[in-house]
């Protein structure tokens, strides 16, 4: 996790910089460069005091080191010609690996103020290099203030919700293994260290030595080195994930800058396994794939799945951190993505993660798409998993808490792919297995786990159940543009919205805005009979109103006419009673994601006793004399509030003169 002190320094790097460099994306750059020299000369000291010889400042090249260069000796002027030099000629050390050629290579100082640079140098001094995460952790906060980043839907990944991906997918030692959009690499770093630990000749349980398990040799390390591959369209994510990984051991690590989406050159690649948190957002206009994509769409996450289904192996599995649209979003792309993950592409569990994991970058609600081609074929359900805590507070400090259900939830998902069957009942609150046949009535394959979950029991309902779709039809509500003064000046037509009940009750005779004829006859907004119902079915999911009047409505609320062959048979003020129990229903169809939806195909679902129209009208009788009743009892508090005020007050000699 990042910590104060790395971002406190990197800040202070960019309030030095900032005078000469004033472009955000140039003082990363700058920055980078710098961190990397740095890592360069602390490697050979690490080498010195361990008695070995130095790597990369030597032969010729020692005058260029980055302690030389911080030598109270030079004078600021010395510094900035050395540092210019250093960057002009570290790209042609032959003593260093030639990815640290490239990197270097076209890196310049676009300024020429001694005083700028060695307060700046000095400031990259205090970085301690000691452990790899560090180097990680200063480049993910680096990343987080390149607008590119943010915009480009690229968030740093936590390293806990990594390592939960990697243990679940489990890569083996002689399997090729993809992240097509690797970032720092994080991922394939991640990957790495399973499978040591899979062969250190310890019982992972307990550490104790075993002898169900050999240590891999140098020459199997290597070999296996050689399967990880890593692609990203950025040039200063590889740069970034060539020094991470090469700083995990990886001499000639394989990171290429490569555009997944838009170049052919690498599709004929297939992989084992592929794990990959690709890029959520997509830029205007669209993203312009080539043709060989199953999913015809221009969505980045879309077609991220796709190519990463489309690219494993016959026996391939993945892990993938996928926005909530990919879930549940019903237009076509996504819909048929969402077939091919559950008929073709190995789907066997989804696993829902909190919003927040993604903080301070981004409070984004994602989920993790778990497949196995083989697996996927053994059974005829998929399983969901609903993770509520990952062991971090989800503010934007994250800060360390007791609670976590990720290793739960990778205890499930490792029972499931022996058995197919969930632990035990402790867990059954976070996890429920579906049949795939369900998931695919409809044709949404909403991959929304709670909207599956058992819903209302009905089974002491003394009266018939009828669905809202057979007796009502239902209406969406939309707003006319606000810039069209046309659509509202002088208009006289109510247009409803949450306000209207926050103002004057449920029982609507007046709306605080309205609407002109022009507006209605040129939008989708919808005239409304009166006696409608209302009711809102995203942001306040659950709020209800009756209409006694003709009104329009919001995108917020929908409107349930009821239909004509049952007006005899339903009285609206009976269907507005029993809309006040409907939220617990609606959240459950709403997936209880981070933005609450329900759509109209899934309101006409929700049941509801239907009782002769008699019973129906002594209920509402009932219903609103106890209304009454608690409506004089609310005057009767504020009378008695009055009261409480004005003995007050004449104990201070107030409001009486």
């Amino acid at each position: 996790m990042l910590d104060q002190n790395t971002k406190h320094k990197i800040d202070s790097a960019r309030q030095i910089l900032v005078g000469k460099v004033p472009d955000p994306k140039a003082q990363v750059e700058q920055i980078t460069t710098a961190l990397i020299y740095k890592f360069m000369d602390d490697m050979d000291k690490q080498n010195e005091e361990v008695d070995l010889k130095a790597q990369f400042f030597t032969n010729g090249f020692g005058q260029y080191s980055w302690t030389k260069l911080l030598s109270n000796k030079l004078s600021g002027q010395e510094r900035l010609d050395l540092y210019v030099q250093a960057l002009a000629n570290i790209p042609k050390n032959p003593n260093i690996p030639q990815l640290f050629r490239d990197i270097f290579k076209g890196a310049f100082l676009p300024f020429r103020d001694p005083r700028t640079l060695t307060l700046f140098l000095k400031e990259i001094n205090e970085f301690n290099y000691d452990n790899s995460e560090n180097l990680g952790n200063s480049f993910e906060y680096l990343l987080s203030i390149m607008g590119s980043q943010g915009d480009a839907g690229q968030f740093r990944t936590p390293r806990h919700i990594i390592d939960f991906i990697v243990e679940a997918v489990s890569p083996k030692k002689n399997e090729t293994i993809l992240d097509p959009a690797c970032g720092t690499a994080g991922f394939l770093i991640s990957s790495y260290k399973h499978i040591l630990k899979q062969h250190d000749g310890k019982n992972n349980s307990t550490g104790k030595p075993t002898n169900k398990e050999s240590q891999l040799t140098p020459t199997e390390k290597e070999k296996m080195m050689d399967n990880f591959v890593g692609y990203d369209i950025s040039p200063d994510m590889v740069k970034l994930s060539l020094v991470n990984l090469y700083l995990h051991g990886f001499s000639k690590p394989n990171v290429f800058e490569y555009d997944t989406l838009s170049s052919e050159k690498r599709w004929d690649e297939t992989y084992d396994v592929i794990l990959a948190n690709p890029p959520f957002m997509t830029p205007s206009g669209g993203i312009r794939p080539h043709k060989r994509f199953s999913i015809q769409a221009n969505r980045a996450e879309v077609l991220f799945v796709d190519y990463i289904a489309e690219h494993l192996n016959i026996k391939g599995r993945a892990g993938i951190i996928v926005p909530e649209g990919i879930i549940f979003q019903s237009s076509n792309a996504y819909k048929n993505l969402r077939k091919n993950l559950v008929e073709n592409w190995g789907l066997y569990a989804v696993v829902s993660m909190p919003a927040g994991i993604f903080n301070p970058y981004a409070g984004v609600k994602t989920s993790v798409l778990l497949l196995d081609r083989e697996l996927a074929k053994k059974t005829k359900e998929v399983l969901f998993v609903r993770v509520e805590n990952d062991g971090f507070g989800l503010g934007a400090q994250r800060k360390e808490i007791d609670k976590n259900d990720l290793p739960t939830a990778l205890e499930i998902l490792n029972k499931w792919k022996t058995s197919f069957v969930i632990p035990s009942s402790n867990q059954e609150s976070i996890a429920h297995a579906v049949a795939k046949d369900r998931i695919a009535e409809g044709g949404d394959y909403n991959l929304t786990g709670d909207r599956y979950k058992k819903a209302i029991d009905y089974s002491n309902v003394k009266w018939p159940m009828i669905t809202l779709g057979e007796v009502c039809d239902i209406f969406n509500g939309s707003t006319p543009s606000k810039k069209n003064i046309k659509y509202w000046d002088n208009g006289n037509i109510p247009w409803f919205t949450i306000q209207d009940i926050r103002g004057n009750g449920r029982i609507i005779n007046v709306t605080q805005q309205k609407i002109t004829k022009k507006a209605l006859n040129e939008t989708s907004v919808k005239l409304l009979p009166k006696n409608t119902v209302l009711l809102c079915c995203t942001a306040s999911v659950g709020e209800y109103a009756l209409s006694k009047i003709e009104l329009t409505t919001n995108q917020q609320f929908n409107g349930l006419v009821i239909k004509g062959e049952y007006e005899n048979k339903l009285i609206s003020e009976y269907l507005f009673w029993i809309s006040s129990t409907f939220k617990e229903e609606l959240m459950r169809l709403s997936g209880k994601t981070s933005f609450n939806f329900i759509s109209v195909k899934s309101l006409k679902t929700i049941k509801i006793p239907f009782p002769p129209i008699e019973t129906q009208n002594q209920i509402v009788a009932k219903l609103e004399k106890i209304e009454k009743e608690n409506k004089g009892l609310s005057d009767q508090i504020e009378k008695n509030k009055l009261k409480i005020k004005s003995q007050i007050d004449e104990v201070w000699g107030r409001g009486h003169f």
